[in-house]
């Protein structure tokens, strides 16, 4: 990063994630974020699910996705766009509260590779395993 270009901290990376539209339709916040690592939870909505209640594949790969761009973002600085990224369902989501848990794995000047693990957890705490997913993301900046 420049010294032009401001830190973000988990406060200023909140309100990146408020600034997105789709983000507040869904309900999604940020729990961690700094250090290559990003977290993204979001609860369970009836108007999230799919025809067999659980939770749509969709916003599944809303979650990696900004959480994997969230997570490179800490790495490479604030203008950064996902290339892409692939994802592997698992089992389904149930309820309880979704959590995308992203860390960059590699990281150069232009370019991060991020995994994301996606789990249902329960009221105790439990996380459930529901999807992995990788993804690559550009420096814009």
């Amino acid at each position: 990063m420049s010294d032009q270009t401001p830190a973000l901290d988990l406060d200023l990376a909140r309100k990146v994630l408020d600034a997105q539209p789709f983000s507040r339709l869904v309900g999604a916040r940020l729990t961690e974020f700094g250090a290559g690592r990003a977290v993204l939870e979001l609860d369970h909505r009836d108007e999230l699910r799919q025809q067999n209640g659980f939770l749509h594949g969709g916003v599944l790969s809303y979650a990696a996705d900004n959480a994997i761009t969230f997570a490179a973002g800490a790495e490479l600085g604030p203008a950064v766009l996902t290339a892409g990224f692939s994802i592997q369902y698992v089992r389904p989501a149930s309820d309880g509260v979704l959590r995308a848990r992203a860390e960059v794995v590699h990281a150069g000047r232009r370019q991060a590779v991020v995994r994301c693990d996606l789990s249902t957890v329960d009221e105790q705490g439990a996380e459930t395993l529901c999807a992995v997913a990788q993804g690559t993301v550009l420096s814009a900046g």
